[in-house]
């Protein structure tokens, strides 16, 4: 298996409080920055964000049921899932609803300057993200002013929830995904797709596999016909059943083949990251 594309996996639409420097990329994970070179080993933290215990091998010949799938990962040979912090992802998916990823960016990166601790790591400042009681403590108004809009009442709700522990997400990583998905769809602002990509980025829950208008799109174009997607408004059952189908046909790793269509996709048309 290829290495990991540093540049490529940071660029697919999972995290969005990263920065380049130099030939590095810094990125922070909760309460930490995490390094990643473009050429060398990682080991530590670094290595556990970027998931080096995944077997690709098996993962990449489990997702490669078709062409399509086959061409994506040939194209993006070293693209990989991230793990990342449960708290952070779960309040960037939640401010991403409706939004541009330079506007998710924006808005984040507001976040850690207003409430997250200043750190400093080979030279150079950072903030880290908010601590959740630091969100909870914050008025709505106040979360306003860092551009999170409507979204600004759900930040300081989930916020409060898992400072709370009315959620504990760390818990949610050994529960089984309809059970997982449930209680994170009891965080305001939470609904079927951000929940994926919750559970598919930090909780462990590989068959997790986000469906929003651009995999509806993808499914559409490249497997006409073998996915229920008829209908215009999609309910929790429709996306119940869609989501089996999904998983019956890419396996429990679906959320990799998930990740490798949509790069390939947005590429293709030249979106911006």
């Amino acid at each position: 298996m290829s290495e990991m594309d540093v540049d490529g996996s940071i660029n697919s639409g999972q995290v969005f409080l990263w920065k380049k420097i130099g030939e590095s990329w810094y990125g922070v994970d909760g309460q930490k920055v995490i390094r990643l070179d473009r050429e060398g080993s990682v080991s530590g933290p670094a290595a556990d964000f970027a998931r080096c215990d995944d077997d690709m091998d098996r993962i990449i010949k489990s997702i490669s049921k078709d062409t399509v799938v086959k061409d994506a990962v040939a194209k993006y040979p070293g693209l990989r899932i991230f793990r990342q912090d449960p708290f952070q992802c779960l309040i960037s998916f939640v401010v991403s609803s409706n939004s541009s990823i330079q506007k998710i960016r924006t808005c984040l990166d507001r976040l850690c300057r207003m409430y997250g601790d200043r750190l400093t790591v080979d030279g150079e400042e950072f903030f880290v993200f908010p601590r959740p009681e630091r969100l909870a403590g914050a008025t709505t108004g106040e979360i306003a002013r860092c551009g999170t809009g409507y979204r600004s009442g759900f930040v300081r709700d989930a916020a409060c929830m898992v400072a709370s522990g009315d959620i504990d997400l760390q818990e949610l990583r050994g529960m089984e995904y309809l059970h997982a998905r449930d209680a994170v769809c009891a965080v305001p602002g939470v609904g079927y797709k951000v929940a994926d990509c919750i559970m598919l980025f930090s909780l462990e829950k590989p068959e997790a596999f986000p469906i929003d208008r651009w995999t509806t799109r993808i499914l559409k174009d490249y497997y006409p016909g073998r996915f229920s997607l008829g209908a215009k408004t999609m309910t929790h059952r429709q996306y119940d059943r869609i989501h089996k189908e999904i998983v019956d046909y890419f396996g429990p790793h679906a959320g990799y083949a998930q990740q490798f269509l949509f790069k390939m996709e947005r590429e293709r048309l030249g979106r911006r990251w």
